[in-house]
């Protein structure tokens, strides 16, 4: 009896499933079932490729795919499903947990003992398993328990935890070419089975074009979007759907940018914008700050990496660059999006186009690295701020040479400490407001004794270190 339950349950499961695939969307139904129909990725499954060789072979290693949406990670599971001889497990890591898991491996278990088959385990957007539940497929996956295939849009060194990683080999996938893409649609107009090719639809070769570009590389938008036009025309009286541009500009609605504000594109694409910045190209960097803020990217996050650029890549060149991204903070912060994008624009095009140098930058670079690996000498006692008897009398703040008493506001005199005494981390560049910087007071090294005597020196010294006075009592001043 138990046997019969389980055919009568099979048959239905059967009878299920059939009614799913015709009701399923378009992309679904038009999933490649064999490497003959796939498109793409030739790099890693073409003819003769490594992973197409174990896969056709049934010996397949624990993997990771990692690839955007719509490139075909799901398939390339659904086919090694097709082709291995191994009972294929798919979850979603959207909808299962531990539990899910831990059944399954148990199962698995079981199998190995019973049947000797294998079991592979699919995990679709595997990074949404946390650490806990990564971990309950570790040992398995190191035993041989379970063959792991791991899909996912996000970095796996980030998103898969090192230890599963580590037992994984990654297979990169690409974005879909425009012509991929093509083949692709003009497949599912065609295909009578699975496809559109019943409908008779006539697709126009601009709405065509618009589609294939919009898809952005991603097959399972142009399908969908394909299918919601061309059920939404209307066939004429020889029962042809034409299928033109308005429509798919309809059905798409608004174009599927690749960006995900936690993940890979949200880091990549402000990199591209500070590097375009950086790189003096207010083209480029127009385009990525455009990316960002159609993409719903915090304008706020924007701006504090202006403000940060600003002191790092433009520096010393154009001081004024820094008050013009701190401005475009506020600007944005006060106004908000979409008037905001406007300030962001401007102070993307000022930082593009100024003079650059990370002279400051670097120069604090160089003097962090002395901080770490060299000796903590006191400061020099001539730089101590004496605001007490106790501390006058031990030598506090004597010797000290007030600048502005002295001839351009400069006089030499030892600030740092004594291992590291005539030490130079600042080096001003030849861009700029900086040209100049070398010839200002300070970078000459004017040499002690030049201005006034050794004795007047003296005599201002114990006059500004007097209480009250400019080295004892204003902190502007020590």
């Amino acid at each position: 009896m138990p046997a019969r339950k389980g055919v009568v349950y099979s048959l239905f499961d059967h009878a299920r499933a059939q009614v799913l695939a015709q009701e399923a969307p378009l992309a679904h139904r038009m999933r490649p079932r064999s490497f003959d129909d796939f498109v793409g990725q030739e790099h890693i499954v073409g003819e003769g490729r490594v992973l197409r060789r174990a896969i056709e072979s049934d010996q397949l290693p624990s993997v990771i795919l990692w690839g955007p949406p719509g490139s075909g990670k799901t398939t390339l599971a659904m086919i090694v499903a097709q082709v291995t001889r191994s009972h294929f497990e798919p979850v979603s890591a959207v909808t299962s947990g531990v539990a899910d898991l831990r059944r399954i491996i148990d199962q698995a278990r079981e199998r190995r003992g019973e049947e000797g088959q294998r079991t592979i385990l699919f995990i679709d957007e595997i990074h949404r398993f946390n650490k806990a539940q990564q971990d309950v497929v570790l040992p398995h996956v190191e035993q041989g328990g379970i063959t792991l295939i791991g899909a996912t849009t996000e970095n796996p060194s980030f998103e898969v935890n090192s230890p599963l990683l580590s037992r994984c080999r990654v297979f990169t996938l690409k974005p879909l070419t425009n012509e991929q893409v093509q083949a692709i649609v003009e497949r599912a107009l065609g295909e009578p089975e699975r496809g559109l090719g019943n409908y008779r639809v006539q697709l126009e070769d601009n709405a065509l074009q618009f589609l294939v570009d919009m898809a952005n590389g991603d097959a399972r938008v142009a399908l969908n979007a394909l299918e919601m036009a061309a059920f939404a025309t209307e066939p004429d009286a020889q029962s042809l759907r034409h299928v033109g541009l308005p429509t798919i500009e309809d059905a798409l609605q608004h174009r599927a940018l690749l960006y995900d504000r936690a993940g890979d594109q949200h880091y990549d694409t402000i990199s591209a914008y500070i590097k375009s910045v950086r790189g003096s190209d207010p083209d480029a960097a127009l385009y990525w700050l455009g990316r960002m803020i159609e993409a719903g990217e915090d304008p706020l996050f924007i701006a504090r990496r202006m403000v940060i650029l600003a002191a790092e890549d433009v520096g010393m060149a154009d001081p004024q660059a820094l008050v013009v991204a701190v401005a475009a903070q506020q600007a944005v912060h006060f106004v908000g999006l979409p008037e905001g994008r406007i300030p962001l624009a401007e102070a993307t095009v000022y930082l593009a186009t100024a003079p650059k140098s990370n002279s400051a930058y670097m120069a604090l670079e160089r003097a962090m690295e002395d901080v770490r690996q060299t000796r903590t000498d006191p400061v020099p006692l001539h730089l101590r701020n004496p605001v007490t008897r106790l501390m006058r009398g031990s030598g506090y703040g004597k010797g000290y040479k007030y600048a502005h008493d002295f001839p351009g506001h400069y006089v030499s005199q030892q600030y740092l400490p004594d291992n590291l005494k005539g030490k130079r981390y600042y080096f001003p560049s030849d861009q700029g407001y900086e040209r100049g910087a070398a010839a200002r007071p300070g970078r000459t090294r004017q040499q002690p004794g030049q201005g006034k005597d050794e004795g007047e020196h003296e005599r201002d010294a114990g006059h500004h270190n007097e209480p009250g006075s400019h080295a004892g009592g204003s902190a502007d001043h020590t």
